[in-house]
């Protein structure tokens, strides 16, 4: 008699924390990038084209494997009037100080003639590429350095020129929301006022409202951050549940989900901003918007905003296993 066999057991959900959020070409540029190569990442580059968010996503991921190599300086050698290489020169050594700033420590007063040079290349990668955002999204991060900050005149200046290249990107608008942080040179009013003026003036479809939701994820950073030590802080389990933070969630959903188009696929670029919604969702307890943005990134998690409340993988795990996620 044959022996029984066991039903098998179906496999547990695994969140998926792809680098590159699904990007295969990105991959393979960043492999090549790691091996000392550079020719793919201008190839890259040059397939991206003018497709701003795609391009700024990707050199913005570039420069971070970038970083801890010396390729980025072997195709500005070997290529010195191809724009895309002083671009990504420029992008890299914004990721290279600020890996120096977190290495120092929080309050360190960085060089400020190394800040200057890096804007100086920043500037010229403008003047080389001149209709590329990237340029002014990384003057926009490096602003953000400076002891006492930038002039504010400076500061809108850059803004204004990321916005004539490209006037939703939401990766520019993030770094002018993160300088206006209490973290760094605002208030927790003066960046939720950023977002929710960016977030009123962007087109159905445009991921640009969940700026609100980043900015939730910056005050809590804030908080908890001055809570270590000292127990939790009292209220905050609200936090995300109060019913200002629950209406501008849904309305957030209702601006950018709701004006996709039906069906379109999860871009890469789009990755990250889908996982902050849905962790606003989650925690918000809504649990129809959290089910379809889970839907929606299907396997597809990012780090951020997820490790600022706990393991990332165990939270994904238990919320797209909890709400029924298919």
């Amino acid at each position: 008699m044959a022996a029984r066999r066991r039903p098998s057991r179906p496999s547990r959900f695994t969140p998926d924390f792809d680098p590159d959020l699904g990007d295969r070409a990105l991959t393979d540029a960043r492999h090549d990038i790691v091996i000392g190569r550079w020719q793919g990442v201008r190839d890259l580059l040059r397939a991206t084209g003018d497709d701003w968010v795609r391009r700024t996503h990707r050199l913005r991921l570039l420069a971070h494997a970038a970083a801890g190599s010396s390729t980025a300086e072997a195709w500005r050698a070997a290529e010195p009037d191809n724009p895309d290489s002083a671009v990504l020169m420029a992008a890299t050594e914004v990721v290279r100080v600020f890996d120096t700033a977190i290495a120092a420590g929080r309050g360190t007063q960085m060089d400020r003639a190394r800040l200057d040079s890096i804007v100086d290349a920043c500037l010229g990668a403008a003047e080389a590429a001149p209709a590329d955002p990237m340029p002014w999204v990384a003057l926009l991060s490096v602003a953000r350095l400076y002891e006492g900050g930038v002039r504010r005149r400076e500061l809108r200046g850059w803004f204004d020129e990321l916005r004539r290249r490209d006037p939703y990107s939401t990766e520019g608008h993030a770094q002018v929301l993160r300088y206006w942080s209490a973290r760094w040179h605002g208030t927790h009013g003066s960046m939720y006022d950023f977002a929710r003026d960016a977030a009123g003036v962007a087109p159905p479809g445009s991921p640009l409202p969940v700026l609100v939701q980043l900015a939730r994820v910056e005050e809590y950073r804030y908080i908890a951050d001055g809570a270590l030590g000292r127990g939790p802080v009292r209220g905050f389990d609200q936090h995300w549940k109060h019913e200002l933070a629950v209406t501008e969630l849904r309305r957030t959903y209702q601006r950018w989900i709701g004006g996709r188009e039906t069906g379109r696929p999860v871009l890469p670029s789009e990755v990250t901003d889908l996982n902050y919604l849905a962790h606003a969702a989650c925690y918000a307890g809504q649990t129809d918007v959290a089910r379809d943005v889970l839907g929606m990134l299907g396997a597809r998690a990012s780090w951020v905003p997820w490790v600022y409340t706990g393991d990332p993988a165990e939270q994904f795990v238990r919320f797209h296993e909890g709400l029924g996620v298919v």
